[in-house]
């Protein structure tokens, strides 16, 4: 922290309000100047008559207001941090909540030293992260009218002779659908439509996306990430926008911990407690790393389209792929065999596959800085 700074200020952010308090330099509490409304040009004015900005030292959580606020503050000359509201102390006994205590509790936590900051895109990788949380949506607004879909043909007895939906062929077997009464075959129709529909939005965001990366300086670690089993393009698009620049994890155990990969604890004395993973961190990179572990439940291979996707990779990049490959699926089998629960061999394995996440990403991100 600064050492010219002589006031930590703590902002409680809403959409129409911000709440101000202030803490200077010492022991004395933290005092309260009042609610605003939240219109930068005037909180700039208010922070202003606090003291000049290199005496200033700005915090406020996360939310669903984003960064504007510390662009808009840093492009005038503030330090303004954006905290991370799980990482907060709290006191145990404290239950009243208002935006009067926030404020306060963030100013005098600020200057204490005991906040964590998150890390803050620019506004490319923003904007990139914006078009992958929108096909995010996008499919699961798909997958809403595919269940309705299949929820009405159950309704009617009707069931898929093969194996697998939304295939091809199940494609073609829904067209060949006829209902006796006209207004059950409207319904299918509006259902089937509204299919095709959501199909047609996700290719259209898939296009977007592979597009928005092109010339974009993550390209390469996009690229190499998809040296790994269970990572296509999309994919890695989505882990490097939601986790960012690897290179601010200086050991792959603590991207494990960022993305909520790792057990919790308990422990007293001689007592060791350990349970289910924390869960903290970002969901969206979490949940593509559980996804992409499934893969590892086959063995080690590389097929056609990795073998595309590797061809114009730098031999150690395809060397790391290849070893977590094999390592994963080993590890994938020697859990399954000792009779694991499968979700938990899954955590596992993605718990291990966010290290070599962690080791392609920062070696593709080094050879382009170098």
């Amino acid at each position: 922290m600064d050492k010219d700074t002589a006031i930590y200020v703590g902002l409680d952010v809403h959409k129409e309000s911000v709440a101000i308090s202030v803490a200077e330099t010492g022991r004395s509490p933290a005092r309260y100047v009042g609610t605003f409304a939240h219109d930068a040009p005037k909180l700039i004015k208010t922070l202003n008559k606090l003291g000049a900005p290199e005496q200033l030292h700005v915090v406020y959580e996360a939310g669903p207001t984003g960064y504007g606020l510390q662009r808009a503050l840093k492009g005038h000359g503030y330090v303004c941090e954006v905290i991370a509201p799980s990482q907060i102390p709290r006191r145990a006994g404290d239950r009243i909540k208002t935006d009067r205590r926030d404020s306060l509790r963030l100013a005098e936590c600020s200057r204490a030293g005991e906040l964590h900051p998150v890390w803050i895109p620019d506004e490319q990788h923003e904007a990139v992260r914006d078009l992958f949380r929108a096909r995010e949506d996008a499919v699961r607004a798909r997958m809403k009218v595919r269940q309705q879909l299949k929820g009405f043909l159950l309704r009617h007895g009707v069931r898929y002779p093969g194996k697998t939906s939304w295939t091809k062929t199940f494609y073609q077997w829904l067209g060949s659908m006829n209902f006796e009464h006209r207004a059950s075959q409207t319904a299918f129709t509006e259902y089937w439509l509204a299919v095709q529909a959501g199909d047609e939005h996700v290719k259209r965001l898939d296009k977007a996306l592979q597009a928005s990366v092109q010339g974009w300086r993550f390209e390469p670690v996009v690229d190499a990430l998809q040296a790994l089993r269970g990572i296509d393009v999309t994919s890695a698009i989505g882990l490097v926008v939601e986790i960012g620049d690897l290179s601010r994890f200086d050991h792959p155990r603590k991207l494990m911990g960022y993305l909520g990969l790792v057990p919790s604890q308990h422990s007293s004395g001689d007592k060791i407690s350990r349970g289910s993973i924390t869960k903290t961190g970002n969901s969206h990179a979490r949940r593509l790393l559980t996804e992409a572990a499934w893969n590892y439940r086959f063995k080690a291979r590389i097929c056609r389209q990795a073998q595309q996707r590797q061809q114009a990779l730098p031999e150690h990049i395809r060397s790391m792929a290849w070893s977590a490959q094999v390592r994963l699926t080993q590890r994938f089998a020697a859990l399954d065999k000792r009779g694991v629960q499968r979700n938990k061999v899954c955590v596992a394995v993605a718990r291990e596959l966010a290290g070599f996440v962690w080791a392609i990403g920062t070696e593709a991100n080094n050879a382009v800085t170098a």
